[in-house]
């Protein structure tokens, strides 16, 4: 009789284990497809943004988020595709150092075009670009600037030179750090009023 019950008991239990595996699993599969959906949605998106950024910040070219083929997309690996103007399409990896920022640059900036955010930090992400590139490059930055405050760490002159407020940090002696800062709203107002 004792046996009976245990029995009893642990086919009870067993069923609850298999009814819970069971409720997981749809809870599993449900989020798995709401995932699918959403990383497929906010691809797409990004797509867009990434391809006309790319084609602005390079004058032209096409780019392309490409994703591979038959496999799930909750595990499908992504590849960045870019043939700037004048050039065979080519892997991320292939392009030269400046081609590598710009095609990146477009990318992020298609990213928090989809999901903007309030902020970002850029550390010298200008540093291999030409003038031209640099100019483009400002360019766009400019254009989140509604949405978007920049941070940009940099030694580029014209990068400084787009800049509402910089912040610069000297070594006058050695080993003494000094943290200097000039807002060129105020500096053109003191400029004006000391003609």
């Amino acid at each position: 009789e004792q046996l009976a019950e245990r029995l009893s008991a642990l086919e009870a239990q067993l069923a609850d284990v298999g009814s819970a595996k069971e409720s997981i699993e749809q809870l599993i599969a449900r989020i798995d497809d709401d995932s699918r959906r959403l990383l497929g949605e906010t691809i797409e998106t990004v797509r867009g943004h990434f391809r006309e950024l790319f084609e602005r910040v390079f004058g032209g070219g096409q780019a392309d988020i490409v994703l591979e083929p038959g496999v799930d997309l909750l595990e499908t690996s992504v590849e960045i595709v870019a043939r700037p103007p004048g050039k065979e399409p080519r892997s991320i990896s292939l392009l030269s150092g400046g081609e590598k920022t710009m095609t990146c640059v477009a990318l992020l900036l298609a990213i928090f075009r989809s999901r903007p955010s309030p902020f970002c930090v850029l550390d010298e992400v200008d540093a291999a670009l030409d003038e031209a590139n640099v100019d483009r490059f400002v360019g766009v930055l400019r254009d989140f600037l509604s949405s978007t405050q920049f941070i940009v760490v940099t030694h580029s002159k014209k990068t400084m030179a787009a800049a509402t407020t910089l912040y610069g940090v000297t070594m006058e002696e050695s080993g003494v750090s000094k943290r200097v800062s000039v807002r060129f709203e105020s500096a053109a107002t003191s400029r004006a009023k000391a003609a």
